[in-house]
């Protein structure tokens, strides 16, 4: 726009200069051809296209004209129209002016709103409270100027912030939880098995307690007790268990845990995304193992997932863990350049080939 302004302004500069040498009866001559070229052309044209310098450079022109000889002038657009174009160029200017001694409080620091933020999402506080904190750090502010960023930012008051959801709560509570799910498979002959696990949310350990083809209320009241002697010689300090309504959780199995203080978390009617830790790994065994497995029998589907779970806890990566296994932290990254340029991984398969772990050779 500015480009095009200087260029509209330089050309009509020339142009004044070449009219200085003429006549005043060629300067009407050529005024007299100039207003007919301009009214055939408003014949032919509607309404004109302004660019903003056509604009500017005209209300910069014709301002100081008199009323009187604009509305003579055969202009294409109306007097009234480039009156206006002067006054809002006028008016932008004051505007901008006023804008650069903008009075009032100074804006807040970018620093300190991203704190703000910081300590709402991490907090169920209201702007008090959260003034008061930043009180504390030293850093002053005004409660009003807290509340507008919370509102710019479109943040509930903390009543309606203040209430637990479930994701936040699996993740505060994750190092005392621990998720179990029944899930079925079948046999190459077409007989179905139950299968219990439990997975903890903390470590990602899984635990594949039994498989059975009837799993009756004893039965699972025994898996129960297995658990938690296994909990207890883990010393894992569990709170919590999750579980769906299933109907073979009995009361028996309840009150095991409970008595060992564990409490029972019961998720919804189809809600899947409530024990969704356990279902993932579900998922991980099925397309993992038992899609590529034709199992036998019960004692053969055992030894497939005892073999899974030595494999999951011990060497898949989980994201969660930062690539590390349940059991197995990560080793020490490899620096040294030599060590790089002589790798010498090696394969080993388990479960015929099914799973593959790689480890660098002795």
């Amino acid at each position: 726009m500015l480009l095009r302004l200087l260029y509209l302004t330089l050309t009509n500069v020339f142009a004044l200069l070449r009219l200085l040498p003429m006549s005043d009866t060629d300067k009407n001559v050529e005024i007299l051809t100039l207003r007919h070229q301009l009214a055939v052309l408003q014949r032919q044209v509607a309404k004109p296209r302004l660019t903003p310098p056509d604009r500017i450079f005209l209300a910069a022109l014709l301002h100081r004209l008199p009323r009187t000889t604009l509305r003579r002038l055969h202009l294409i657009v109306s007097p009234d129209t480039v009156l206006r174009w002067h006054r809002d160029l006028l008016h932008r200017r004051h505007a901008n002016a006023s804008r650069r001694k903008r009075p009032g409080r100074p804006p807040t620091h970018r620093s300190i709103q991203t704190l703000i933020l910081r300590m709402v999402r991490e907090n169920p506080w209201g702007y008090r409270r959260i003034h008061g904190e930043l009180a504390t750090l030293g850093i002053k502010v005004a409660p009003s100027t807290v509340w507008e960023i919370l509102q710019h930012n479109g943040i509930d008051p903390a009543p309606q912030r203040d209430r637990q959801t479930w994701t936040t709560f699996l993740r505060s509570q994750a190092h005392a939880i621990i998720a179990a799910d029944f899930f079925e498979t079948r046999t190459l002959t077409g007989n179905r098995l139950y299968v219990f696990a439990a997975i903890e949310h903390a470590t990602r350990r899984i635990r594949v307690l039994g498989a059975t083809a009837n799993p009756t209320a004893a039965w699972t009241t025994q898996l129960a007790r297995n658990l938690a002697m296994d909990l207890h010689g883990a010393g894992a300090t569990v709170k919590y268990l999750i579980r769906d309504r299933d109907r073979r959780y009995t009361d028996a199995f309840d009150a095991v845990l409970e008595d060992e203080g564990v409490a029972i978390i019961k998720t919804g009617i189809r809600v899947p995304r409530m024990n969704a830790v356990m279902e993932r790994w579900i998922r991980s065994c099925r397309t993992e193992l038992l899609d590529r497995t034709l199992i036998w029998n019960q004692a053969h589907l055992l030894h497939a997932l005892r073999e899974y779970e030595t494999f999951y806890n011990q060497h898949r990566p989980h994201r969660t863990l930062c690539a590390a296994a349940p059991l197995r932290p990560l080793p020490r990254p490899l620096t040294n350049p030599e060590q790089l340029n002589r790798l010498d991984i090696r394969r080993k398969d388990q479960l015929g080939g099914t799973l593959h772990t790689y480890e660098h050779a002795a």
